[in-house]
């Protein structure tokens, strides 16, 4: 599947949850959230901006336990970051964890964040509080497969095209000089 996405930095929180409630959009998602990072020793998939994933879920919303591997690639970087994502559920983090290694990848990286999603329409919107050592403030991703939804989302939330960004949080933090715990291509 194809996405495409943005994230708006350094939001308001209690405001972002008072338009959602204000105008009915529906909270989805409400859960914490492991993403190990895997590549190969040689770091191609994230020299190539790309990376692969076993991301451990709490619902916090029915106390349930779930577990998806994941590989992302990015194929453009202009006002959407556009991904190429290919995702599957699978029975345990271990299980994953097994199959990259049998595949020759290793451990990169461990980022713990928490995460709101809300829905509107055919879009998400996501509300990201990271571990502070991976980025220090709340911010907002915004998953669309419209341009128009992508435009009705900003109006909506009060932001115009220019207080978006389509940087990974690895380029966010060096462009804002916080030293990153994270390996380069992130």
């Amino acid at each position: 599947m194809e996405e495409m996405e943005v994230k708006i930095l350094d939001i308001d929180l209690e405001k972002i949850r008072q338009i959602m409630d204000k105008n009915s959009i529906p909270l989805i998602k409400k859960e914490d959230q492991i993403n190990n990072i895997y590549d190969f020793e040689d770091k191609s998939l994230l020299k190539n901006k790309g990376y692969a994933r076993i991301r451990e879920v709490h619902n916090l919303l029915t106390d349930n336990k779930e577990y998806y591997m994941t590989v992302k690639r990015m194929l453009s970087q202009e006002i959407f970051k556009r991904m190429e994502e290919s995702e599957t559920t699978i029975a345990s983090g271990e299980e994953g964890k097994k199959i990259f290694k049998a595949l020759g990848l290793v451990p990169v990286e461990v980022i713990r964040k928490y995460r709101e999603s809300y829905k509107y329409k055919n879009t998400l919107i996501e509300i990201d509080i990271n571990s502070p050592e991976i980025y220090p403030h709340p911010y907002l991703e915004i998953e669309t497969i419209s341009k128009e939804e992508f435009y009705e989302v900003l109006d909506l939330l009060g932001y115009t095209e220019k207080d978006t960004t389509s940087k990974t949080i690895y380029e966010i933090l060096k462009e804002k000089n916080i030293k990153s715990p994270l390996p380069e291509g992130i």
